[in-house]
């Protein structure tokens, strides 16, 4: 893959303001990296930013969904959208919440891989139909709804939506994947 120059460039104090620099601090050590450039790049937008922030955080880590599923979601978002970047976080995210080497290596084969369980190929099931259709069938939706609640359906259709949106954020800004 070719490295692009990012569109916009990272903020550093001056850009991001206090709040928005200091949030970069702490989330880019939470992330195990001197310059979370997602962070750094849309904190320059600032109270849209931490109103994002709260967003993003009220689905995951904050949701009712399991971190597991989670991060199985968002690692089959990623892998479909082809967003390193994404990929790059929620692996090493992925294994604090029992993502392994063999699930990971699943969900980059999608859901009809060998080895899921019901629950877990009708979760990535209708993953891959809302990325790609920007919708879930009937049949998948019902296969879903066996094995999580109307609450839980509500934000697994939120956190695709939201990773969706945050790949072609990263993509069209030209977000650098963080060393």
């Amino acid at each position: 893959m070719t490295v692009q120059t990012p569109r916009i460039a990272p903020g550093r104090f001056k850009e991001l303001g206090p709040i928005n620099w200091a949030l970069w601090q702490v989330l880019s050590r939470g992330a195990g990296v001197p310059d979370a450039h997602l962070f750094s790049t849309l904190g320059r937008t600032g109270g849209l930013f931490r109103g994002w922030l709260h967003y993003s955080g009220r689905l995951m880590p904050g949701g009712k969904l399991s971190r597991h599923d989670c991060e199985l979601v968002i690692l089959r978002v990623a892998q479909l959208r082809d967003c390193e970047y994404e990929m790059d976080h929620h692996i090493r995210l992925g294994k604090r919440a029992g993502v392994t080497p063999e699930i990971l290596e699943r969900v980059r084969q999608g859901p009809s891989a060998d080895g899921w369980n019901h629950k877990h190929r009708a979760l990535l099931t209708a993953v891959d139909a809302q990325v790609t259709s920007k919708d879930i069938d009937d049949p998948t939706w019902a296969a879903l709804a066996q094995h999580y609640d109307e609450h839980r359906l509500i934000e697994i259709v939120l956190l695709i939506s939201q990773y969706d949106g945050l790949a072609t954020t990263i993509k069209t800004l030209r977000i650098q994947r963080d060393r």
